[in-house]
């Protein structure tokens, strides 16, 4: 319905602009939006708005909202009538007796409804997790793994080709630190008096290593070479730990396409001929003992320094060749999940993408916020410096996949979430996804109960939906038809929280229903229609939940 009223809209700015009754040098996007209170109409435009602004005043956007809908062809026939409101809104009321027609696609598609093919065509690169392998993913890690992998499902139910990727951070002195923590934990465990030094790791999961260690090897590397031990325990810790980080994220549903390590950047001298030739473009300069990129140039407050004096390159210079490395594998857009922490690092990725010669717009950064942990409204205490921290195993051990991703999801990924443990365990109303879910349950049962009964679930072509005149019957239908809008506008935006707000409020509307009426009665023609709305929740409920990675049961 959204992309129907677009054309329309489309259709009559152009009509208006041709005549020269409003000025536009062009048709400006269309933007329809549900409008928060249903007195204001099923959908709202404020083109007029974008038009006048665009006109410099030369027709208030009253005006302009008064010529538009002039212009709004009758055609189709599925406008009731379209109202102006505040300074220039155009309020969209639809005929009630076309919602229900809108059925008929959720019956064609089946498990397809909701998809569309707006990103046909489009391959995209998502990077997401990227944690380094030296230690278990904890539940921040957790929040960005299925934020990316519920964009990726998004995407991909778009039309867009979606590569997932983690990359693995497994250079430099966190690695060193990494070795030398499993080293120390050894020493410790065969009877040395061992002081950590400050940056080393803690965590009882380097002791489980060193033991592994012990139990292979016994006392063999105490008195080894200390500098060639570190890099051997670095190694297999790196492995190790790696390998633990992939079954934890298979447990939680997150499987992805490629690991890519970030030592591959370094073969054959790569990241060194990609800085030589961005120095030869004057994108790189030496100041005599650092080596900077000129990230002012593309509107970073500063240039960054990409060698330092001790000859050892920066994380920024492996990014670099990173995201061209991403260019060059063929993808034409890339999208990166990062901690929030990391929004000062956007400016100079964005500087190095035009640098390397591409088009700004086709790196997006979704930043992920950190996670309260809270058991009954309390905090649980943590602590990283002791090597403290819940991780993302303990939550799904604890909690469920299904309660853990959709919990994840149930604010913008961009705002602190706060994740209660206890209420995400709680069957009752008050845990989302258990709300969600028993939804999805009780239709089946309803499903079941009419198979027994003798009826036949109808096709959309085989059922009679005028039966269908309630308010709630109504509101249901239009619900149901706004999925493939808001898995559109989800992809659009990159913000997977507009799925699980929708079916928050898709299950209140049904279980609201479903609590004052009955479903099946002696009349067999209203009893067909709601059989046929209730299949088609059920198609809405099961297919939101896939995209989410959610499952949905049949019984609870």
């Amino acid at each position: 319905m959204k992309r129907r009223l677009q054309t329309l809209l489309g259709n009559a700015v152009k009509a208006c602009i041709d005549k020269k009754l409003i000025e536009a040098e062009a048709i400006p996007y269309i933007e329809i939006d549900i409008p928060k209170d249903a007195g204001h109409g099923d959908y709202a435009s404020n083109v007029a708005m974008v038009l006048a602004s665009r006109a410099k005043g030369k027709l208030p956007p009253r005006r302009i909202a008064e010529i538009i809908s002039k212009h709004i062809s009758s055609g189709d026939d599925v406008l009731a009538r379209v109202e102006i409101a505040g300074p220039g809104f155009m309020n969209f009321f639809i005929r009630e007796d076309v919602w229900s027609t809108l059925l008929h696609d959720v019956d064609k598609l089946g498990d397809r409804y909701g998809a569309s093919d707006y990103g046909k065509g489009k391959k995209i690169h998502l990077e997401f997790v990227s944690a380094n392998p030296t230690g278990p993913l904890h539940i921040g890690h957790a929040r960005g793994a299925v934020v990316g992998d519920v964009i990726a499902n998004i995407l991909k139910a778009s039309g867009c080709s979606v590569f997932c990727e983690y990359y693995i951070n497994d250079t430099g002195n966190q690695m060193n630190n990494l070795g030398k923590s499993v080293l120390f934990r050894y020493l410790e465990l065969l009877g040395e008096e061992v002081e950590f030094p400050e940056g080393c790791y803690q965590g009882d999961y380097l002791r489980d290593l060193a033991k592994e260690i012990i139990a292979k090897e016994g006392d063999g590397y105490r008195n080894r070479n200390q500098e060639e031990t570190i890099r051997m325990f670095t190694d297999y810790a790196a492995s190790e730990i790696l390998i633990g980080i992939k079954d934890d994220l298979k447990a939680f549903g997150v499987v992805f396409d490629n690991y890519f390590s970030e030592k591959d950047l370094y073969k054959d001298d790569g990241v060194a001929k990609l800085l030589a030739e961005l120095e030869k473009r004057k994108f790189i300069y030496n100041d005599g003992e650092t080596v900077w990129f000129r990230t002012t140039a593309f509107g970073d407050e500063k240039d960054r320094v990409v060698i330092r004096k001790s000859g050892e390159p920066t994380y920024f210079a492996a990014d670099i060749a990173y995201h061209q490395n991403k260019y060059e594998r063929g993808f034409d857009k890339i999208i990166d999940v990062w901690g929030a922490d990391h929004h000062g690092y956007i400016p100079r990725m964005a500087a190095c993408i035009e640098a390397l010669g591409h088009e700004k717009d086709s790196l997006k950064i979704v930043l992920v916020q950190l996670v309260n942990l809270l058991r009954d409204g309390k905090p649980v205490p943590m602590s990283t410096r002791a090597g403290e921290f819940v991780t993302l195993k303990e939550v799904v051990d604890e909690v469920g996949k299904d309660a853990a991703r959709y919990n994840f999801l149930m604010r913008r990924s961009d705002s602190h979430l706060d994740f209660d443990l206890e209420l995400a365990k709680r069957q009752s109303s008050e845990n989302p996804v258990y709300y969600v879910q028993y939804a999805h349950a009780r239709i089946c049962s309803i499903m079941r109960n009419a198979d027994e009964r003798g009826y036949k679930i109808p096709a959309y072509d085989e059922v009679d939906l005028s039966f269908l005149t309630l308010p709630e019957e109504i509101n249901l239908i239009k619900a149901i038809t706004r999925l493939p809008e808001v898995v559109e506008g989800a992809a659009l935006s990159l913000e997977p929280h507009r799925l699980t707000f929708y079916l928050n409020d898709f299950a209140a509307l049904f279980h609201s229903y479903y609590n004052k009426y009955k479903v099946l009665s002696d009349e067999e023609g209203l009893s067909r229609a709601r059989l046929f709305l209730t299949k088609s929740i059920l198609a809405v409920l099961s297919n939101a939940l896939r995209i989410l990675g959610v499952s949905a049961p049949e019984r609870m």
